[in-house]
């Protein structure tokens, strides 16, 4: 990832890329939860944004690392916003860490420039095609309406963390 020649242990691509790490931290735990409580095709789908997370997880902590920070770690576990206990539950928490991922990816998007930014539309995209899938609907600005949802205290939260007790943040 190329950026910007200002970019500096405190720099905003590099807070960016520690939020977008975190995200993707939580979103490989949450998919965790999910993925064997649903059935068949979506199980296939939850399996590959399951590794597509942890892809974009892996390519982050190098990122964190060429900005000169240390990659934040992941927790052991994640509070989930809802009880996950069927496939009608799994579903609605997929929707939900990908709209939390897209937000994050949308901050990534402002904080960089180039090739960067590129890779982090990319990511965005990604969150906003499968979170539209999940929910069987899509948002006007992927990534946007989640920012300004979970605005306040719960930006200081993680993905999973942020979205309210109905899950829709």
């Amino acid at each position: 990832m190329t950026l910007r020649s200002e970019d500096g242990p405190s720099s905003p691509a590099l807070t960016a890329a520690q939020a977008a790490l975190a995200a993707e931290h939580a979103a490989v735990y949450g998919y965790g939860v999910l993925g064997g409580r649903v059935p068949g095709k979506r199980r296939t789908e939850a399996n590959a944004a399951y590794d597509g997370h942890r892809a974009r997880r892996d390519a982050l902590m190098r990122t964190v690392r060429d900005l000169g920070g240390a990659p934040v770690a992941a927790d052991a576990a994640y509070a989930l916003p809802f009880a996950v206990t069927d496939a009608v539950s799994a579903v609605r928490l997929a929707a939900v860490l990908e709209d939390r991922v897209a937000g994050v990816y949308s901050d990534l998007v402002r904080a960089t420039e180039g090739p960067a930014r590129a890779d982090a539309a990319g990511a965005l995209r990604e969150a906003a095609v499968r979170a539209a899938r999940w929910r069987g609907g899509n948002v006007v600005f992927p990534g946007l309406a989640e920012r300004a949802a979970s605005a306040g205290p719960a930006e200081r939260t993680s993905p999973v963390e942020a979205a309210g007790a109905d899950g829709t943040g």
